[in-house]
């Protein structure tokens, strides 16, 4: 198998991992019932992953999966399934002024836009794509956890809280 052959597969993998990412965005935003925006999310996120996957960044791909797909999912399928209100589709949830909304997001995405290729118009990721140097995962993560350790620890104690206050409100006493 030849490299270009390759590229060529990884192209249309991105392609239909992209579609499937952009399908499950707009669904999130359009869906009337919170639970399927939550689940519909849950495609978008794994997606985010499977991307990595094909940039060959496993260790990021797997974070993305226990991080996002695994713990923040479940945390918003609690606080949704555990608080009080309707889980059913809603009539009520969009907003009456969102023709305006439209333009005003196009107008957003042009300005931003136009933003990011200004600023890094000039600036290139990789100077020698043939002179790269593989990093070990271990070097990573030691990176990432070795300076965040702690603010990592509190945050998990801080998601715990949030679900046993969850379960705490939605007691029947």
């Amino acid at each position: 198998m030849l490299a270009a052959d390759l590229l060529v597969a990884q192209n249309i993998g991105f392609g239909i991992i992209a579609l499937l990412m952009v399908v499950g965005a707009l669904r999130v935003v359009t869906v009337n019932n919170v639970v399927h925006a939550a689940l519909w999310l849950v495609v978008v996120l794994s997606g985010a992953a499977a991307q990595y996957l094909l940039l060959s960044a496993e260790f990021v791909a797997i974070t993305q999966v226990l991080v996002y797909v695994g713990a923040v999912m479940v945390l918003f399928l609690f606080g949704t399934m555990l608080t009080r209100a309707r889980i059913g589709a809603e009539n009520d949830l969009n907003n009456k002024n969102w023709k305006i909304a439209i333009p005003v997001s196009l107008l957003m995405l042009g300005v931003m836009s136009w933003v990011i290729v200004d600023g890094f118009s000039d600036e290139k990721l990789i100077e020698n794509p043939g002179e790269m140097a593989q990093v070990p995962v271990q070097l990573i993560s030691d990176d990432i956890f070795g300076p965040y350790l702690l603010p990592f620890w509190a945050l998990s104690f801080v998601l715990l809280v949030a679900v046993i206050g969850a379960i705490v409100l939605a007691r029947k006493d």
